[in-house]
């Protein structure tokens, strides 16, 4: 007879992407995510297989947190400068149930150079936000509230960059008006 979870694998799931966030994978051992997840060494096994295995669940777990926040935040605005500007927010300013920092960034450093798969879910995440940058500045132009002298494609690229950097600078500055401040510079090339 199969035995029955005693566990809601979609909360622990969370606990483990909070834990990798936080330490990054490296450093978070397996004791390390069966103490924090709250469960049996063999059920993480079962449910979720090794660590790397579970390590990429996270990430697509982290990929959807963001995800509904840039649906919830983003996209409904009107205003496409507003909207760019509250996709850096989301990147500076966190509630008190997130670590400070990007757990896809944090990978990208970490891991991209020699674990494939954790690259190529780095790099999907990373054109994801290009792509929908890109989308952004052409609605812009499109409504006149970005200039058409920028090429929405090169325009992406660079603020998808400042961005990315915004996203490292959060983890080592508790500065927000200096953090605001580069916000504001990035952003007024849309002027």
């Amino acid at each position: 007879m199969a035995r029955i979870k005693e566990y809601d694998e979609n909360e622990v799931l969370q606990k483990a992407m909070v834990l990798f966030w936080t330490q990054g994978y490296e450093k978070t051992s397996m004791q390390d995510l069966v103490t924090h997840m709250g469960i049996h060494r063999r059920s993480m096994y079962d449910t979720f297989g090794d660590k790397h295995t579970l390590f990429m669940k996270a990430l697509e777990r982290y990929e959807d947190v963001i995800g509904a926040k840039i649906d919830a935040q983003v996209k409904p605005l009107d205003s496409v400068k507003q909207a760019i500007r509250c996709l850096f927010e989301i990147a500076i300013y966190k509630n008190e149930k997130e670590p400070i920092g990007c757990l896809t960034v944090k990978t990208a450093v970490e891991l991209s150079l020699h674990d494939e798969e954790a690259a190529e879910k780095v790099a999907d995440s990373f054109s994801k936000t290009e792509k929908l940058l890109y989308e952004l500045l052409l609605r812009g132009q499109t409504l006149g509230e970005i200039s058409n002298h920028h090429d929405a494609g090169k325009l992406s690229q660079f603020i998808h960059n400042s961005l990315v950097g915004l996203r490292v600078l959060a983890k080592t500055s508790g500065d927000r008006e200096k953090l605001e401040s580069i916000i504001d510079t990035t952003l007024s090339v849309l002027d």
